[in-house]
């Protein structure tokens, strides 16, 4: 299995896989990875057309410097193996999977990732998972999902109307009151897991503003990245999951305080009115460590 880390996402824009020009313009939108779309987003008679379109441009992408996961179909039953079959390469960093019941679906996954990189010529264990937590079962089960070796992130995400409003029967609100249990709960288990949680989504995505105060409630849940609908709400997104030049230069006077105050003896100090110590001084390091990431 790859050990290799994986840089942070603040945005995950969905392409259909039917749309090979989307797929190509896509690029210009900024998103950290795209999600290029096999399943919801592409009509039942495209999906063959679409998985072929997929696959003839991962080289292209990856040429780009383009991260870059394929969302897979899958029945009731099982996960689509040629959707798998096409998806695999050394061009994609992973698969997103939709729907998962539980862990049990990491595993049967976890197997056809194996034997397509054996086919296909990939590192053994190389593509990660990202899985939609759609479903009641798979919400409560979120920790032993996130603990499975090829996952990479949780998506505690909802949408007005879509599959987890379905699965528990709550009424979707702008504020997102309902789902805020949901979410602290995915948000919980990928950092016990130690992996990304990944948020959204917003469909109104003409109303940029909405979308910037439900990033923002996102974020204050432990959120570190989102999911996208469209290439004009990234750079919204890029933004709320970033740190802003005013966050880091107040991170740098923290540690610098705490700094000045070990110097003469003391373990803590009161820094912008509040006070310090080296819990907080670790927080800090990790804001700063991230906006450098997120630079490179």
């Amino acid at each position: 299995m790859s050990t290799t880390p994986v840089k942070p996402m603040r945005s995950l824009l969905f392409v259909p896989g039917n749309k090979e020009s989307w797929i190509e313009k896509s690029i210009t939108s900024k998103a950290d990875a795209l999600i290029l779309d096999l399943e919801d987003s592409v009509p039942h008679e495209h999906k063959v057309e679409a998985r072929g379109i997929v696959k003839s441009k991962l080289a292209w992408l990856a040429e780009q410097k383009q991260r870059v996961y394929v969302r897979i179909n899958r029945s009731p039953h099982l996960y689509d193996f040629d959707d798998v079959l096409a998806a695999v390469s050394p061009h994609i960093e992973g698969i997103v999977i939709s729907k998962p019941c539980g862990p049990e679906d990491l595993d049967c996954i976890s197997m056809m990732l194996t034997e397509a990189e054996y086919r296909n010529g990939v590192e053994l264990g190389k593509t990660r998972v990202i899985p939609l937590l759609e479903t009641a079962r798979s919400l409560q089960l979120a920790y032993e999902i996130a603990l499975r070796e090829r996952v990479v992130g949780l998506v505690g995400a909802t949408a007005k109307n879509a599959d987890v409003a379905r699965a528990l029967g709550y009424v979707w609100s702008p504020g997102g009151r309902e789902s805020h249990y949901l979410k602290s709960r995915a948000v919980m288990a990928a950092k016990a897991a130690g992996k990304m949680a990944i948020g959204g989504v917003w469909q109104q995505i003409r109303d940029l503003e909405g979308l910037r105060e439900s990033s923002l409630l996102d974020r204050q849940l432990g959120m570190t990245g989102e999911l996208a609908l469209h290439p004009t709400n990234v750079p919204v997104i890029n933004e709320v999951y970033s740190p802003s030049a005013d966050e880091v230069a107040y991170y740098e006077g923290m540690i610098a305080a705490l700094e000045q105050a070990e110097a003469a003896g003391r373990a803590s100090t009161v820094y912008d009115g509040e006070h310090i110590d080296i819990a907080h001084v670790k927080t800090a390091k990790e804001i700063i460590a991230l906006a450098r990431q997120l630079n490179d």
